[in-house]
Parts: C-alpha cells; sequence; structure tokens
C-alpha cells in the first residue's frame, strides 16, 4: 500500500472553540475510519494540518477539506511518498500552537507562505517529540 504525506495551510473562517470541536469531531471519525492519522496545528489565525496515510485516502479526506468553508486561503504546503508515519496512533492530534509557532502578527505577514515544506515538517516533528504516542 502507498503512504501519502500531505500538509496544508489554511486561515479559520469564524472560528471558535465550538468550530473546532466540529472539526475535531468530523476528523477524528473520519480518520479511523479511512486509516489516516495526522495531526492539526490550530490558532484562530492559522490551521496547519498534516495527513498521512493511504493515498487515496489522504487525497480524499483534503478534497473534502477543500470543500469545507471553515476554512479560507487553503493550500497543500508539502505532498511525500512515506514509509513510516510520524503520527501512527493519532487518528487527529491537536495542539493550539500557542507559544511555539509562528506569532500571529508573523503569520499575517506571511510566514506561512515563506516557510519551506521542509520547515513545516519539521513544525510537525516537533510537535511529535513534543507528545508521547
Amino acid at each position: 500500500m502507498s503512504l501519502l504525506q500531505l500538509t496544508y495551510a489554511s486561515r479559520p473562517f469564524g472560528f471558535d472553540a465550538a468550530m473546532l470541536a466540529g472539526i475535531l469531531l468530523d476528523a477524528r471519525r473520519c480518520n479511523a475510519r479511512d486509516g489516516i492519522t495526522g495531526a492539526l496545528i490550530v490558532r484562530s489565525d492559522i490551521y496547519l494540518q498534516l495527513l498521512e496515510g493511504p493515498s487515496s485516502m489522504v487525497e480524499a479526506a483534503y478534497d473534502r477539506i477543500r470543500r469545507d468553508d471553515r476554512h479560507t486561503d487553503l493550500r497543500a504546503v508539502r505532498r511525500h511518498k512515506l514509509t513510516e508515519r510520524i503520527f501512527p496512533d493519532w487518528a487527529m492530534r491537536d495542539d493550539p500552537a500557542r507559544s511555539w509557532i509562528w506569532s500571529p502578527q508573523e503569520v499575517s505577514e506571511g510566514a506561512v507562505e515563506d516557510a519551506t515544506p521542509e520547515e513545516v515538517l519539521m513544525t510537525f516533528r516537533r510537535l511529535r517529540s513534543s507528545f508521547p504516542q
């Protein structure tokens, strides 16, 4: 089976705690069903998500996300075939990214758009090392 890792960035539209809870509930249910794992870094100004799993399932999940009106300015950052998952046990880990990712000012000034795909991946590796599975 071919595994795909896909990372995307977007901006929340109408973000609040109830919206985040709904996103996480949907993501965890669908991801568990489809064999997808990953993590979502989220604040009121940014969604940064890494999905990994069977290629067709990850692409289908990304298509659903692209149609979701809770996001704006969505763009794929990185697509990469892989042999080993970073988040093998997390249907969807969420992290508020309040202090260790770009500041809100940096995000508004384009830090996400300026980051290389490798820098974004290192953000998720850092998240992974912060939490035992």
